[in-house]
């Protein structure tokens, strides 16, 4: 024990940094358990717009949503999301299904909504990106 003790007190960044790193992974598995919406996968979400009428709702800016989305997805840039939030009142009672490019600012989207009262929220998880790497249909139109 006493040479552990030594190590550390030697190396006191070496020891910090591994102790931060081990913090972090710790938390990214935990995180996610407690928080008040579900990750997703594109299979997942099919079944969810298939079999309980789910509304996706795509948060990216304009120019990727016009590269291809969701077919009779919502859309509404994170930048707009505020503002424009009234437009989802109508479909608190459905379950909504929020992408973007890779699932990061979907997250972020998903807390918002969970914080006005949404209850059955969901991040597609890896967003847009995953769905066409799923071989799943993108619209332009």
């Amino acid at each position: 024990m006493e040479q552990y003790l030594e190590f550390a007190s030697r190396h006191v960044f070496l020891v910090g940094g591994f102790v931060i790193v081990a913090v972090l992974l710790v938390y990214s598995y935990i995180a996610p358990r407690f928080r008040p919406w579900k990750t997703v996968s594109p299979l997942d979400a099919t079944q969810l717009i298939n079999r309980e009428d789910a509304l996706v709702l795509d948060v990216r800016e304009d120019s990727e949503y016009q590269h291809g989305h969701i077919v009779n997805s919502l859309h509404i840039p994170l930048s707009l999301i505020d503002k424009r939030m009234g437009e989802l009142e109508k479909h608190k009672s459905r379950p909504i299904i929020v992408g973007c490019r890779t699932g990061s600012r979907s997250g972020h989207v998903c807390g918002m909504l969970t914080k006005n009262g949404f209850e059955k929220v969901f991040n597609l998880g890896g967003g847009i990106m995953a769905w066409e790497g799923a071989n799943l249909p993108l619209s332009k139109r």
